[in-house]
């Protein structure tokens, strides 16, 4: 529980103490708190600089009952690694009891405070409640697992006059924590660790391939270690079953190792227990590239890992191009071409930041048959593309003289909108696409852009596919769903069944909303390992183009610049390559630090590789 950074609460007075010099903030946490019913928000210091440490200051003597509770709500925010200063505002058995890790919650603005007045005649009982609420944003689950929130939050804190000591301390609070969204954002960051696609693998290689597992640590609290920590717990619930990982059950750190930190040559050293003490060097070499992939997203420096056994005896060395070479991580191979649709509804490529375009080899470049959409395998060596009635999906092999044959699937939807949406490829070189046809909706998938299209599970959808994008890694899909006029953005988890030489089972389950505040959803594509960049619409709003993790949470960094009249967007999962849109401009491009520049005046259905 901890109170909120910023405006909108009553102003109160200020007793922070600040120490600019040696990067630490003091929260006395004893500002005034009215005993009355009055509904008031906690109000709380501005947001800091990232690389100012805040500790909040324990109950001062006599301390009122508001006090004790604003007290206790500031420590929230502090960087107290164990919660050592908030628990002094618990009684005894509160304080053993309290386990402030096992959920959080995430407020509009810091926790308002209501005193529930004792009954008249009972109020020198030496008991009080006050009772906590706010909006409801997010919460983070006991795994670290971000999910976005709604609804009202009230929970009720009980206080206790100790009857010895005759000072007010809180003795019954709810387990968790709770703060307002600012606060959220300064003490927390999101960071990816990493797993293996437990049923995929690089195209037609044995290589795994690495899936990003997104979970929020405190920022200023030893990430390196809490990450390293919960790499080693497993993955979160919803990725689990279509993940795996190369550390064996019940491995942790060795017992008394509390800080792991880069040495001079950016190696970090991991000692482990008794559990990992066997394993082979082929395991060993997966287990230590979990490790590297998961630190490089907070510190980009670290390019080595050497894994000890639980007798401090080294298990594996292992550096940043052995793990690249290892595991394919993010983009699975780097494209060469971005491909769009000219003004002859034909395929056409150029190089990432090229100026010029050429049509592709083959039947898809020669303009034959007329496209509304495009995709191209991630090896960039076949093509599928739907006809310009939105009825045909065709495949083609992108090379000179290659033929397109008879489409591979036709929809009976009577109207263009009712047919079928633009492609997509997945790691494996299979193909995705949806049947818009309201008689008989369906997602499909042809094994390698061939065969007999396979109809999709997909129980709890609510609502008619828009929009399909397959993420590198295969494990997950990016949907634009349809329900009721409302267009909302929907993940889900891509799982794999059936015996080898039979045609297997795929379903996607757990859909879940990454923004739930936007319900005009325009376009949308992968951008990153667990990032995607989407364009929508707020309730009443603009038209806006953002990037949002898969876990609902907005990243940190600038969004995109402004763009107007979007129809189609598209990103790499190598966000070393510009941002592309099909605009009323035509085809225009974002690089890293510039603005969008025209690319072709007559071209439409950007796409890269995917």
């Amino acid at each position: 529980m901890g109170a909120d950074r910023a405006g909108g609460a009553r102003r109160r007075p200020a007793r922070a103490a600040a120490y600019v010099a040696t990067g630490v903030v003091v929260l006395a946490g004893c500002a005034s708190m009215p005993d009355s019913g009055d509904l008031r928000g906690v109000e709380s210091t501005p947001r800091q600089d990232t690389q100012v440490r805040v500790f909040a200051m324990p109950p001062r003597e006599d301390a009122s009952q508001g006090e004790i509770v604003q007290g206790f709500l500031e420590a929230l925010t502090s960087d107290d690694p164990n919660y050592k200063t908030a628990r002094m505002y618990l009684s005894a058995k509160a304080a053993r009891n309290w386990q402030p890790g096992v959920f959080t919650t995430v407020l509009a603005d810091g926790p308002s405070t209501e005193a529930v007045r004792p009954p008249v005649g009972r109020e020198d009982t030496g008991t009080f409640t006050y009772t906590l609420t706010g909006d409801r944003v997010a919460t983070v689950d006991s795994q670290q697992a971000y999910a976005p929130a709604d609804g009202q939050y009230s929970k009720a804190v009980h206080l206790t006059k100790d009857a010895k000591s005759g000072q007010w301390r809180i003795d019954d609070l709810p387990q968790g924590v709770v703060m307002g969204e600012s606060d959220f954002q300064r003490n927390y960051m999101s960071v990816n660790k990493y797993y293996f696609a437990s049923n995929t693998t690089a195209g037609t290689s044995s290589q795994p391939i690495a899936v990003a597992d997104p979970v929020f640590v405190r920022r200023r609290v030893d990430p390196m270690t809490q990450m390293v920590r919960s790499l080693l717990s497993g993955p979160t619930s919803w990725l689990g079953p279509v993940v795996r990982s190369s550390f064996p059950t019940g491995t942790a750190l060795r017992k008394g190792v509390t800080s792991l930190t880069p040495d001079d040559q950016n190696k970090v050293t991991v000692p482990l227990n008794q559990k990992a003490s066997r394993v082979g060097l082929a395991r060993c070499d997966e287990m230590a590239t979990q490790i590297l992939f998961t630190l490089r997203t907070m510190t980009p420096t670290v390019d080595k890992v050497e894994l000890q056994a639980a007798d401090g005896a080294q298990l594996c060395d292992y550096n940043e191009s052995d793990a690249d070479t290892l595991a394919a991580h993010g983009v699975l191979n780097h494209p060469v071409y971005l491909y769009f649709l000219d003004d002859k509804h034909r395929v056409v490529r150029m190089s990432s930041r090229g100026a010029h375009a050429d049509p592709v080899p083959g039947a898809l470049g020669e303009g034959e048959t007329q496209l509304r959409s495009v995709a191209v395998s991630r090896d960039e060596e076949t093509g599928a593309g739907v006809g310009l009635d939105g009825k045909s999906l065709y495949v083609g092999s992108m090379v000179s003289g290659a033929s397109l044959g008879d489409p591979v699937l036709t929809s009976q939807g009577k109207t263009e909108g009712d047919r079928l949406t633009a492609p997509s490829w997945d790691a494996q070189g299979d193909l995705w696409v949806a049947d818009r046809d309201p008689k008989k909706p369906r997602l499909l998938l042809l094994q390698k852009g061939a065969g007999q299209p396979i109809a999709v599970e997909m129980p709890g959808l609510d609502g008619r596919i828009e929009s399909v994008r397959v993420a590198a890694d295969g494990v997950r899909i990016a949907l634009v769903v349809e329900k009721d006029g409302k267009r909302s953005l929907l993940v889900g988890r891509i799982q794999r069944s059936g015996a080898a030489g039979e045609t297997p089972v795929i379903s996607v389950l757990e859909l879940r909303s990454v923004t739930p505040d936007l319900e005009e959803i325009t376009a949308m594509s992968w951008a990153g390992d667990s990032r995607l960049v989407v364009v929508g619409r707020e309730h009443e709003g603009v038209v806006q183009m953002r990037y949002v993790q898969v876990d609902g949470s907005t990243p940190e960094g600038p969004a995109p610049a402004a763009l107007t009249g979007v129809k189609e967007i598209a990103a790499s999962e190598d966000d070393k390559l510009p941002l592309v849109a099909y605009s009323e401009d035509g085809i225009v491009r974002l690089s890293s630090g510039a603005q969008w520049q025209k690319v072709v005046k007559a071209g439409s259905a950007p796409v890269y590789p995917g």
